[in-house]
């Protein structure tokens, strides 16, 4: 069992970090939460998410991806959409179903790449694709080098945290560790010194006593594909905030949850503890550090905004041509205070300029 891994793993080698544990728990290829199931989201899983609600998020997805292969190239060009987290593949077939509606040549010239590391994720996908067979591939790696699109919906949250708390002392490291069966958390000295570059880097002075989650994983991740991608454009979807929010009041316990049968556990509880495997651990995620280090690699911020905002701007007139079960589900996915304000969307282009893209044009708001 999982569990009894991590007390091994601690008696052998001291104390782990969060992120560490949260590696553990989320992602160990036998017994990790989201290694064992080729689907975590929906009515029968633990949470939600836009691509639960059916195939329209995709669609508009589609129309946004669609705009951004004009820029890439002339009709008939080959485009690389590169779906990161792509879990069972419904978000990508989704945005190629929207992309035969609205631009069937963008379509049938559409190269598809899914990254996901679960293999019985992975494994779904083929079933989910079958339409698309002959231009979807998948694998647990990005391309090397590239042009074209990324999209990323819900992947960064899922990324490993480390939990730091300041004190009289300096910053400390929150680290998991035994109390006879039981674990503990220990706070200890920093694993990274890049926890603390992080922070300063993003301007954040936390007051004593509060605890924030920084994602390390999360920043490598995006510099990295940001790199590989030679140029194109990145849309990340995700929830979180600008880093002078998220550090702020009234988050001094930090964001770090849990999700199991759609319940949420409380931030600031040890609940992410219990049940190793078992359940869903997350933390919102910094866009100004996520932002930071896409452009370190070259790329040009377009927008953050809320989804509420971006989607809105790319339904536009099709809201009039929703059926009763599309508008039912734009409704839930533009509902501020639900995925509507909580999910952002931050939306980055390389190599191409700032262009004007039909989701960055209407009303640029954070909440």
């Amino acid at each position: 069992m999982l569990l009894d891994l991590i007390r091994t793993s601690i008696r052998e080698r001291g104390p782990l970090t969060v992120a560490a544990f949260m590696d553990l728990a989320l992602y160990h290829p036998e017994f990790g939460y989201y290694a064992r199931a080729a689907r975590r989201s929906g009515r029968a899983g633990d949470f939600v998410t836009s691509v639960d609600l059916g195939p329209l998020f995709g669609e508009l997805l589609a129309l946004q991806v669609a705009e951004m292969a004009q820029w890439l190239g002339p009709a008939g060009s080959p485009v690389t959409l590169v779906e990161a987290g792509a879990g069972d593949g419904r978000l990508s077939h989704a945005m190629l179903r929207g992309l035969k509606k609205v631009a069937p040549r963008i379509c049938a010239h559409t190269h598809l790449h899914l990254v996901e590391r679960s293999a019985f994720a992975r494994a779904a996908q083929h079933k989910v694709l079958t339409a698309w067979s002959e231009q979807a591939i998948g694998s647990d790696a990005l391309p090397d080098e590239f042009e074209g699109i990324i999209v990323a919906n819900e992947l960064l949250d899922a990324m490993p945290v480390h939990q730091v708390v300041a004190s009289d002392d300096g910053l400390r490291e929150v680290h998991v560790a035994l109390d006879g069966d039981r674990l503990v958390t220990l706070d200890l000295a920093p694993s990274s010194p890049r926890l603390e570059t992080q922070l300063a880097a993003a301007a954040v002075l936390l007051a004593p006593g509060a605890r924030a989650e920084l994602s390390l994983a999360a920043v490598d991740w995006v510099r990295d594909a940001a790199r590989r991608l030679q140029r194109g454009f990145m849309i990340l979807i995700d929830y979180g905030h600008e880093a002078t929010h998220l550090y702020g009041e009234p988050r001094t316990a930090g964001t770090l949850t849990t999700y199991r049968q759609h319940q949420q556990s409380d931030a600031g509880s040890d609940a992410w503890l219990d049940a190793p495997g078992e359940q869903d651990i997350t933390a919102h995620v910094d866009f100004t550090s996520i932002r930071a280090a896409a452009e370190s690699q070259g790329c040009e911020t377009l927008a953050l905004l809320d989804q509420t905002y971006f989607l809105m701007a790319l339904a536009g007139p099709r809201l009039e041509s929703f059926d009763d079960s599309e508008r039912q589900a734009f409704k839930t996915l533009v509902l501020p205070g639900g995925l509507g304000s909580t999910m952002k969307v931050l939306v980055l282009s390389k190599g191409l300029g700032r262009p004007s893209l039909s989701g960055c044009s209407g009303q640029a708001r954070l909440t």
